[in-house]
């Protein structure tokens, strides 16, 4: 089978993407399969076992479009199926275009996403759904539903967003929920107390990684941590609302208890998660978000807002503890139960890591593997 992935970022960038589609290409070339890339980038990403095509974010936003949309339709042509992490306007029609079929990963509602960047909508993914928005919203809508209508099959990493994208119209048995695969993990033991003193921290820690944006919320965390004493919270990522979250720390009298890393490698956010006490999510809405499950991976607690799929991952009282989303009082309580309690994080940390065994890559990808099959075209 010859596959075309294509993914909005690549290595060196960082984020789920980054990490999930290079993963999902060197598994399927293991498996036998030809493996070709195509995805944006600001300089020519470094080689790999398998070509990646790159588009320049350089280009101005509707050339760069364009020509995505025709680098995919050529390698596409080649190929046997798609499968798009992103991009997807340009994935759909260069598809179509090539009479490829395409499977997309989706991980949030493109139209909510985009709406929000525009300053269209203010409201979480939830409330989008039932918004009746003008006439900008609809034309979001409208491509949203033309790019997902024509896929052979779309995947979604949580129940949350399976039962959003059938409330669109599409048919149940082309939408199928396959979650994020849970890293390998190798880390050296010693690691926790080196990236302790490299970072020069000492005591009750807790992380958070991930894009500085609104989804995120973390102006909740950094509320919560201002509510109690002792603790410290590492930042790892970057986004457009960092600046901001940086002055609201000074703000709130957190300098030498919040330190901003920026945006780190996968290898490092996970040295972080394991160096860490416990990881910290307090999104005002979520999907299944990848920074939970490395967390658990390497066997770290996840405290977090109960928001969008988090549940279906965290266990309240099993691997980490849940709070309503918005609720800084009940946030802050949770981080001093979670550091009060000994007993308590004693189970928590017993259960992180087993909780995530399901999420074996070999098993995740496995599936994506005759998903990808059963939707390729014969030649």
């Amino acid at each position: 089978m010859n596959v075309l992935v294509v993914s909005g970022i690549w290595p060196p960038d960082v984020g789920g993407p980054a990490s999930h589609a290079p993963e999902v290409a060197s598994f399927l070339a293991a498996r036998g399969h030809a493996v070709e890339v195509v995805t944006t980038a600001e300089r020519e990403p470094p080689s790999t076992e398998h070509p990646v095509r790159w588009v320049p974010r350089s280009l101005p936003a509707g050339v760069r479009h364009v020509v995505g949309a025709h680098l995919v339709a050529r390698r596409a042509a080649a190929a046997n199926v798609v499968y798009t992490t992103g991009m997807f306007g340009r994935s759909a029609a260069g598809s179509h275009a090539a009479g490829a079929p395409y499977v997309v990963k989706l991980t949030a509602d493109p139209a909510h996403e985009r709406a929000r960047r525009r300053g269209l909508s203010a409201g979480d993914v939830e409330a989008f759904q039932a918004e009746a928005g003008g006439a900008r919203v609809r034309a979001l809508r409208a491509a949203r539903d033309w790019q997902l209508g024509g896929a052979a099959r779309i995947l979604c990493p949580s129940e949350f967003l399976r039962s959003i994208v059938l409330s669109w119209g599409i048919a149940p048995e082309r939408v199928e929920v396959l979650p994020n695969p849970a890293p390998v993990v190798a880390i050296d033991p010693r690691t926790r107390d080196e990236t302790r003193r490299r970072l020069g921290l000492d005591g009750p820690l807790l992380v958070f990684a991930g894009r500085l944006t609104a989804q995120k919320s973390l102006e909740l965390a950094l509320g919560a941590l201002a509510r109690t004493s002792g603790i410290s919270l590492v930042v790892a990522g970057d986004g457009d609302r960092r600046s901001a979250l940086e002055r609201l720390a000074g703000e709130l009298g957190l300098d030498g208890r919040v330190r901003f890393v920026g945006p780190q490698p996968r290898e490092r956010v996970l040295e972080l998660f394991a160096a860490a006490d416990a990881a910290v999510l307090s999104s005002s809405w979520e999907n299944f978000p990848h920074a939970v499950v490395e967390a658990l991976a390497v066997g770290t607690p996840v405290l977090a807002t109960a928001s969008g799929g988090v549940a279906e991952v965290v266990e309240d009282g099993v691997n980490g503890l849940l709070v309503p989303v918005g609720d800084v009082a009940a946030l802050a309580r949770a981080f001093e139960r979670y550091f009060g309690e000994e007993e308590l994080r004693g189970v928590l940390e017993a259960g992180a890591a087993p909780s995530v065994e399901r999420l074996e890559p070999g098993h995740v990808y496995g599936r994506l593997e005759q998903v990808l099959l059963a939707a390729a075209r014969t030649r």
